[in-house]
């Protein structure tokens, strides 16, 4: 059976919404593929409802640089649950500022939403990526008051390389005695460098994020390290192998998502060390299909089920 054939029916039309053209450019031409991402999320974002969450676009100086944030702030009284956010987009592309994210998280678990522009491949690894989420994390904790933020309810979370970055900074927290964390939000996190899985193998249609492209951004965000042994968990989270007083998981995935069989792993290695696992696998979905085709019926269950786990763990 083909992979448009396993595709759910409301789905197939949003396969074509990005061309393949996209997706070699990450490889190939990275401004031209950050440009056509920006586009694209950029027409996502204006189709949104309106809506009453406030966003604030501002700056923090860190040690190496200032880092960027949009933050979102939704309507119900301070003092409310955190949400530190990484958008996606394979390590290369993307920005807090274009995520669309930040709306329906705010508005859902009525939570404050820190959404941040860490730094991006290939003009860092992820040594820069990782330190610039932990630095936002820490940020977010220091100025609770100003943010409306209850320290006592914080999750991290993100989507795609948002996800694998959230995996990574679950691990690089703990290991730093970071902030107490009640929930990681992965949602289809790119986590393995490996991709040595069935659906690593089965997902190659050129229109959707597949196996080819996926290896590019590796090598630019692992620089050096890609291909070794050695790779550090901090950057692919499926390389760990202590995974001992991490926070609890909510792990989402599609059944046609190249990420499927490394998520379904990582999760159950999650369940192994004890840790509070909720793993969701979505029939007929690709990679960031609640995304390309917010109306279709599993879109709307698989957003509604994320949100709510996070409304759940920080409300």
């Amino acid at each position: 059976m083909s992979f448009l054939d396993q595709v759910d029916p409301e789905l197939v039309h949003a396969v074509h919404l990005m061309p393949a053209e996209r997706f070699a450019a990450i490889g190939e031409d990275v401004p031209k593929a950050r440009q056509m991402t920006e586009e694209y999320q950029s027409r996502l974002r204006g189709a949104l409802p309106s809506t009453d969450v406030t966003i604030e676009e501002t700056a923090f100086a860190a040690p190496d640089r200032d880092i960027p944030v949009v933050v979102y702030q939704p309507t119900n009284p301070a003092p409310r649950g955190g949400l530190l956010w990484m958008h996606g987009g394979g390590y290369i592309v993307g920005t807090a500022r274009a995520d669309y994210h930040g709306f329906g998280f705010a508005e859902r678990a009525g939570c404050t939403v820190v959404s941040v522009d860490y730094r991006l491949a290939p003009e860092s690894t992820y040594k820069e990526s990782i330190a610039d989420c932990f630095v936002a994390l820490n940020w977010m904790v220091e100025n609770a008051s100003e943010l409306g933020i209850d320290c006592e309810r914080i999750a991290i979370g993100g989507g795609s390389a948002g996800g694998g970055l959230t995996a990574g900074l679950a691990h690089y927290n703990r290991d730093r005695g970071g902030p107490a964390l009640r929930l990681q939000l992965l949602l289809y996190p790119m986590i393995d460098d490996t991709h040595d899985t069935p659906s690593g193998h089965e997902i190659t249609h050129p229109t959707v994020w597949h196996r080819q492209v996926s290896f590019e951004a590796w090598k630019m965000y692992l620089g050096d390290e890609f291909g070794s042994e050695n790779v550090s968990p901090y950057a692919a989270a499926a390389r760990a192998t202590d995974f001992s007083n991490l926070p609890p998981a909510f792990v989402s995935v599609g059944a046609l998502d190249l990420f499927r069989d490394e998520n379904i792993d990582y999760a159950q290695r999650l369940m192994a060390a004890g840790v509070p696992t909720d793993l969701q696998v979505y029939p007929g979905m690709f990679h960031g299909a609640e995304v390309s085709a917010p109306e279709a019926a599993v879109s709307r269950r698989m957003r509604l089920a994320y949100r709510d786990a996070l409304k759940r763990a920080i409300g």
